[in-house]
């Protein structure tokens, strides 16, 4: 029987506007925050690869998604113009960018932590 693989767990948790200072822009370390809407049928794509990426770095980078929907003054804060966009920040500051679909495990994965690598 052939084993499928179901994402029960969502490794990749919600900042709100309320919530984002404190989750990325105050906290320390690696931080990848995408910039998303559930319309999107790019970021719906994307979703399980991203879940996968993050299952991969673990604790080494943290990842957050943002809906653009509900907190459009954070994507005008960071210039987000298409979902979605994945921005990679270090101590509070933008250091890296993704825009568009990535559904490939290894595009995303070298996005993400690429920027980090120095």
């Amino acid at each position: 029987m052939k084993r499928q693989n179901f994402q029960t767990v969502d490794l990749i948790q919600t900042a709100t506007a309320r919530e984002f200072n404190n989750l990325v822009l105050e906290a320390e370390g690696p931080i990848a925050v995408e910039f998303m809407s559930y319309s999107c049928a790019y970021c719906q794509a994307l979703e399980p690869v991203l879940q996968l990426v993050a299952e991969k770095v673990g604790t080494q980078v943290k990842i957050f998604r943002v809906n653009i929907a509900v907190d459009p003054e954070l994507a005008a804060r960071y210039r987000i113009e298409a979902t979605p966009t994945l921005v990679m920040f270090l101590s509070g500051q933008p250091i890296g960018r993704a825009e568009g679909p990535h559904p490939n495990f290894s595009t995303l994965l070298a996005a993400v932590i690429e920027p980090f690598q120095s």
